[in-house]
């Protein structure tokens, strides 16, 4: 992925080891990035590793001691805050250009460990996640080694797709369609709540698809291989494949975000045409 040299959005909080509150991240300097202490759940989580703690579930992770912040962490934060940019970039066009509303920038908060959202707390092992409430993302840029060591999807472009997904929640915000989501869930039953959350995330995985169109189209971010990478992140975060990871039963009825080959398909979906009318989860009769 083509994105060193890009611009730096403005719209990061740097919370690894500010307590709590965060500061901005310095842009084109040599401002370091966050550490957190503690709590974070958030209605809509991007990827959810709780299968994969044995049992734990949503118990919070304790407070992580303070650490310097290497080399490795800058280039994680800039890299993250240069794909904040380009999905600036490319929605504040095609958001409006395809509903003819504005588009609001969202922020992105950069924690390690665990943090606090609008949306209550949790750990950093719930994974990223958007919190519709304060209209932030929430990133432990620790995830990216995990998504490269842990499940077998390296890659900067698979990394982007991460941040994209939870950008494309801030869309579904913006619609309105997370809040009508959240009232039928209110009114239903666990396996219907769980279906619900499901077509949230698979859409979310196709407007990412549609970002990274966009994207390629007028920056010429991609590299070859960099569209099989973000496949490739997709299937490793299905919820069919961490129950298998975690050495569980797989039980569709329980699935929050989709299988990994839904997950894929929906951001082919996206890529392909580029056309947020394309991402229709809840109108289609299979996933």
């Amino acid at each position: 992925m083509r994105w060193r040299g890009g611009r730096m959005s403005r719209n990061v909080i740097d919370a690894r080891r500010s307590g709590g509150g965060g500061r901005r991240l310095a842009v084109g300097g040599g401002g370091s990035l966050a550490l957190v202490l503690l709590v974070v759940g958030g209605l809509f989580l991007g990827v959810d590793l709780t299968p994969l703690l044995g049992g734990q579930g949503g118990t919070v992770a304790p407070a992580p001691q303070a650490r310097g912040i290497t080399a490795a962490d800058e280039e994680r934060a800039r890299f993250a805050a240069t794909v904040l940019a380009f999905t600036e970039d490319v929605w504040r066009d095609v958001y409006p250009a395809q509903t003819g509303r504005p588009y609001r920038d969202p922020e992105l908060v950069m924690f390690t460990g665990a943090v606090g959202s609008a949306c209550g707390g949790a750990s950093a092992a719930t994974g990223p996640f958007y919190c519709p409430a304060d209209g932030r993302a929430y990133l432990d840029t620790d995830f990216f080694v995990a998504l490269e060591r842990r499940f077998g999807a390296p890659g900067d472009f698979a990394a982007a797709y991460v941040i994209a997904h939870e950008i494309a929640h801030h869309v579904q915000n913006l619609e309105g369609i997370l809040g009508e989501v959240q009232q039928l869930q209110a009114r239903s039953g666990p396996a219907e709540a769980n279906a619900l959350q499901v077509r949230v995330e698979l859409q979310a995985d196709c407007l990412a698809g549609v970002w990274a169109h966009h994207a390629e189209r007028r920056q010429r971010i991609l590299d070859p291989g960099d569209f099989e990478e973000a496949l490739r992140a997709a299937r490793a975060i299905g919820d069919d494949r961490l129950a298998e990871e975690a050495g569980r039963a797989v039980r569709p009825h329980t699935f929050t975000h989709g299988t990994s080959a839904q997950r894929s398909r929906w951001f082919a979906v996206g890529f392909e045409g580029g056309e947020m009318a394309a991402c229709d989860t809840f109108g289609a009769r299979t996933l």
